[in-house]
């Protein structure tokens, strides 16, 4: 089996286990918003407060409309990689060109 191949797997794996963190309570560590940060600390910090409303995620909770938990949130984890795939093949791709 090629590189390639185990690469593909691996990254298929991961994404059918991403529903584990469906098991933990609470969020992800960094990805708190203004309303975490207000019962962890009893208030928002200014900055945060101000540029809080400026990003909305495309896919809110790792979430997908009309899909329960676990397939919206494997289909996230497989949009998210295959933007993380897409993006640097592309890149890959724009310095080679520079370099040759």
């Amino acid at each position: 089996m090629k590189g390639i191949n185990k690469l593909w797997i691996g990254l298929g794996i991961l994404a059918l286990l991403s529903p584990l963190g469906l098991l933990a309570s609470g969020t992800a560590w960094g990805e708190w918003g203004a309303d975490e940060f207000s019962s962890m600390l009893g208030y928002v910090p200014q900055g945060l407060a101000k540029f809080a409303e400026i990003w909305n995620a495309p896919l809110p909770d790792y979430t997908i409309p009309g899909l329960g938990d676990v397939p919206g949130y494997i289909l996230s984890a497989i949009v998210g990689m295959a933007l993380v795939v897409a993006f640097t093949w592309g890149l890959g791709r724009l310095l080679a060109r520079r370099e040759s």
